[in-house]
């Protein structure tokens, strides 16, 4: 049975660990990511007959490798590449926590927002259009509130659909000024096959004019890693240079 890998981010108190733990319960590993101190947990469920396991990133406000934690969670999306990433927003803070929300979407096409604490934002009066808001993004946007519970199945269904080609997302992605544009432009064609299109051609562009040479360093080694795999009984070996 397939298993799908699905990635969970967002700023720090969000609720995103609760969600986490709501959605994974006691089938939950900890630990540590490869090489870092940071924090891995990772859990697994079911749902409608799929299976699923879920990668608990750390809390960060963006994701521009400024720190271990922002590196951890950029690299699992850039690289692991999961079948699906959820995006964890407080209600009561959308415009603080869609700058990580935007940056997500530059990097995959198959994101859903889950805004959650929403009961806490309907005592404040509140009130947000997850409808308007989906069609802003071009993603799945849903409303939860993990704590109670509520929203959970929506969000588990909408989950499923994602991942099984039911849903057809056309992510928001920013524009910048006339010269920017062209520049990417012109990156995103030298780049062209150079990673055998693994990766999003306008988010390296835009991390290249950004001076972003550390990710850039990893791109390469990632790229030469896969050329030097090979196959022997159906078992991937790497074979030293």
């Amino acid at each position: 049975m397939r298993v799908n890998r699905i990635a969970l981010a967002g700023n720090p108190n969000t609720g995103k660990s609760t969600l986490f733990n709501t959605l994974t319960g006691l089938k939950q590993h900890t630990g540590n990511w490869p090489g870092k101190t940071v924090v891995h947990a990772e859990g697994s469920f079911e749902h409608k007959g799929e299976q699923y396991v879920l990668v608990d990133l750390p809390g960060t406000y963006s994701l521009f490798s400024n720190s271990a934690d922002e590196e951890v969670a950029r690299d699992h999306i850039v690289f692991d590449q999961p079948d699906a990433t959820i995006v964890v927003l407080d209600a009561t803070s959308l415009e603080r926590n869609l700058n990580l929300a935007l940056q997500v979407l530059e990097m995959t096409d198959n994101v859903i927002i889950c805004i959650n604490l929403i009961d806490e934002a309907e005592k404040k009066g509140i009130r947000i259009d997850e409808k308007r808001l989906a069609r802003e993004l071009g993603v799945p946007v849903v409303k939860i509130s993990a704590r109670n519970k509520k929203g959970i199945n929506r969000l588990l269904d909408t989950l499923n659909q994602l991942v099984n080609g039911q849903i057809v997302t056309t992510p928001y992605r920013m524009k910048y000024s006339k010269d920017i544009e062209e520049a990417i432009t012109k990156i995103e064609a030298k780049l062209e096959g150079y990673f055998d299109d693994k990766y999003p051609s306008r988010w390296v562009a835009l991390r290249l004019l950004d001076g972003d040479e550390e990710l850039i360093l990893k791109l390469q080694n990632h790229r030469n890693n896969k050329q030097h795999e090979v196959r022997t009984n159906g078992v991937p070996v790497s074979v030293k240079s």
